[in-house]
């Protein structure tokens, strides 16, 4: 069983949302096993239903399985941090508070886990106050130099920057690729990337130097009528996946 994602060319792997084990499996496919698949913790009334579920994900696709919070939920941290002790995923989706707990109760290192921090308004800041309680209270606006530092020490792996709301805010988008790249540091861009602006989004990322990239592609590839993600977009994404890391 494959304990962390497969990046193409070492530099990017996808992620993008399973509707179904099948579904998980057709995209896992399109994108020839360079994605891992978010299933959201939030669909589920309980822990053991969960990990009952998302078991038959990681068997159909080698453990590709990224456990969501829910669009950045931070009341389902801690159910994130259970689910993942069980089933030790290849990625891990957390707020920025719950990424110490979710760390310690993972047995394997080679898993992903990210730190959810959004966008401030401010060049070179990120707001972390986004867990339980911190989400509800004034923003906590620090330096990405810090937020990556304080990451380092819980044991998280990346940036989760959301939501970006495409390129709305990009010169603090760069910024952020920028200092991951500087401090060695994995970036995952989330929050309104589409098969329009993919290409660019991550091309900054990796023009910047950042060392792995982990771009969300969510409800802009989704079929309305099922719920499953388009197995042909996530090709279409694949192939320039492919063109930027020629």
């Amino acid at each position: 069983m494959k304990k962390t994602p497969n990046y193409l060319n070492d530099r990017i792997c996808l992620n993008v949302l399973a509707g179904s084990v099948k579904n998980a499996e057709e995209c896992y496919e399109a994108a020839e096993g360079h994605v891992v698949l978010g299933v959201l913790s939030i669909n589920y009334s309980s822990d053991e239903a969960a990990v009952t579920d998302m078991q038959k994900y990681i068997d159909a696709t080698d453990n590709a399985l990224s456990v969501g919070l829910g669009a950045g939920n931070p009341n389902q941290s801690a159910m994130v941090a259970r689910i993942s002790e069980k089933l030790q995923p290849q990625h891990v989706n957390q707020v920025f508070t719950g990424v110490g707990a979710s760390r310690a109760l993972l047995r394997q290192e080679d898993t992903i886990v990210n730190g959810l921090v959004s966008p401030t308004g401010k060049v070179g800041f990120v707001n972390i106050a986004t867990g339980p309680l911190s989400s509800k209270t004034e923003s906590a606006e620090v330096p990405i130099e810090t937020a990556i530092a304080l990451l380092k020490d819980m044991g998280g792996s990346s940036i989760k920057y959301f939501p970006m709301k495409g390129l709305a805010h990009e010169a603090e988008y760069r910024a952020v690729a920028k200092a991951c790249a500087e401090n060695d540091f994995y970036l995952e861009p989330t929050g309104g990337i589409t098969l329009e602006n993919f290409e660019e989004i991550v091309k900054i990322a990796l023009d910047a130097g950042v060392k792995k990239v982990i771009p969300h592609v969510y409800s802009s590839i989704i079929d309305s009528k099922t719920n499953d993600t388009r197995p042909e977009d996530v090709k279409v994404l694949y192939n320039i996946m492919k063109k930027l890391t020629e």
